[in-house]
């Protein structure tokens, strides 16, 4: 397997950033690590493994980005609007500096061949990777969100501002009337999956929530309820993406 480290300087950020890619070809398939993790954690826990099969066969290649949890949904030092306003500048970093280094990667991986970008993620890397998808939809046209929330309530509260609302899915996808946005969402694959055993109970809640928004926006999407046993770890996760990669591809 292709496997390759990198660090750039982000001019959004002001900071290094550092990703990893792995496979020669194939799928474009964007990756977030949870809550505090690193970009290292998704192979360190299993899922490149868990996925080798697809990208040794050139059907699949990955990026495992980094995230910033520390300066914004987790930061302990920062006001609330300080702590969205440096995930702003994050959002300019994934959208405008290392997304379009994806796709042209992948379409000289590819033959030639235009690509959009499966996004995935697992607990909070559900919540970036389908914040990502439904804000941004144009650039991806799968995603596989597992057991998380889609909503940044748990980390704002009531607070509420402009910035924090276009964070977050389940407050602004109601009100969402651009047929730009819905139709791209229409014509994506949407896979939502969450445990019904333990740490999953907000997962739970706001996965319902966004399945029932869905419906009602007639947009399409597969959402699964593993069993009562299922919690929320990786063990349940690896087999949770090879099931649904597996699908897709």
């Amino acid at each position: 397997m292709r496997i390759s480290y990198h660090k750039e300087y982000s001019h959004h950020l002001h900071r290094d950033m550092e990703y990893k890619v792995y496979g020669h070809a194939g799928k474009p398939m964007l990756v977030f690590p949870t809550s505090l993790g690193r970009f290292y954690q998704y192979e360190d826990s299993g899922m490149i493994q868990t996925l080798s099969e697809f990208i040794d066969a050139g059907k699949l290649q990955i990026w495992a980005c980094d995230t910033l949890d520390e300066e914004t949904f987790f930061s302990g030092h920062w006001n609330h609007e300080d702590k969205v306003q440096r995930h702003e500048q994050y959002d300019k970093y994934i959208m405008q500096e290392l997304i379009p280094g994806i796709l042209h990667s992948s379409k000289e991986n590819n033959g030639g061949s235009d690509q959009k970008i499966l996004i995935s993620g697992c607990s909070m890397g559900a919540y970036y990777s389908a914040s990502f998808f439904f804000r941004h939809p144009h650039v991806f046209d799968t995603l596989i969100a597992l057991s998380g929330v889609y909503s940044i309530y748990y980390f704002f509260g009531d607070y509420m501002s402009e910035t924090v609302y276009l964070n977050s899915p389940l407050h602004y996808l109601p009100n969402l009337t651009d047929d730009d946005y819905l139709n791209a969402y229409r014509s994506s694959r949407i896979i939502l999956c969450v445990g019904q055993g333990a740490y999953e109970d907000e997962m739970l809640h706001e996965t319902r929530l966004l399945q029932d928004l869905l419906q009602r926006k007639a947009i399409p999407a597969q959402i699964d309820y593993w069993g009562h046993d299922v919690d929320h770890d990786w063990p349940w996760w690896n087999k949770q993406i090879h099931y649904y990669v597996g699908g897709c591809l």
